[in-house]
């Protein structure tokens, strides 16, 4: 049986992957800050009280998990920040969550569980990040957000050369505009559209993809 870890499980694109994944028959390690909204969801779930900010409760969910074999980890949990998008109204503080969501507990998350994946058959590190945080695509406004997405794009190729030698495929995902909480209902995509098809793109990594960055449907994307 194969066995996938989800962060920011409990709604949104997070939900929908517990769901993808337990229809498929693996054994899904959801994580959200409130994961009783999982019970109805039928599979073989196991759900964790975990923010992804708490680095200690972290680390003690890979303790608790020792000897656990994870094919497949989609740090999934993100926060949009809530500052106005012009300069003179930016604010430290959200600054410091958005970042402290987006980019740094990912990075912890994938600290804590890489030997644990490691350890799998697939050996895939998945962020999911944002066609935002590309440079070469930048524009204006969305500043913390934006600067966010790109710390955790360059994380993960950091990650894809320092974890490649244990035989990791880490990539990072935009999962593209969604209509969720976070993308509004303005999106053009709905959450149907864009997990499946991200699940399907990560069933097919293979070794050669370690280091890209992907639209949900497998499009390469630049950095």
């Amino acid at each position: 049986m194969s066995t996938v870890l989800i962060t920011g499980a409990a709604r949104g694109l997070g939900l929908e992957f517990v769901k993808q994944y337990a229809a498929k028959g693996w054994k899904v390690h959801a994580c959200a800050r409130s994961p009783e909204s999982l019970k109805e969801v039928a599979g073989d779930i196991h759900r964790h009280k975990l923010e992804v900010t708490d680095y200690e409760a972290v680390k003690a969910l890979a303790s608790e998990l020792k000897g656990e074999v994870i094919d497949v980890l989609i740090c999934n949990a993100g926060v949009s920040g809530t500052e106005a998008t012009v300069l003179g109204t930016l604010d430290p503080a959200v600054w410091r969550q958005t970042f402290e969501v987006n980019a740094l507990a990912p990075l912890m998350m994938a600290e804590a569980f890489a030997d644990h994946v490691a350890a799998s058959k697939d050996r895939k590190l998945i962020a999911i990040s944002s066609r935002l945080g590309s440079i070469t695509f930048a524009n204006n406004g969305r500043y913390s957000y934006r600067a966010s997405k790109a710390a955790l794009n360059m994380e993960w190729k950091g990650l894809s050369v320092d974890l490649a030698p244990k035989g990791l495929i880490c990539v990072v995902l935009h999962p593209g505009w969604v209509q969720t909480d976070m993308g509004g209902q303005a999106a053009t995509l709905t959450i149907a559209q864009s997990v499946p098809s991200m699940v399907t793109v990560i069933d097919g990594l293979k070794p050669a993809d370690n280091g890209r960055f992907l639209n949900y449907d497998g499009a390469e994307l630049p950095w």
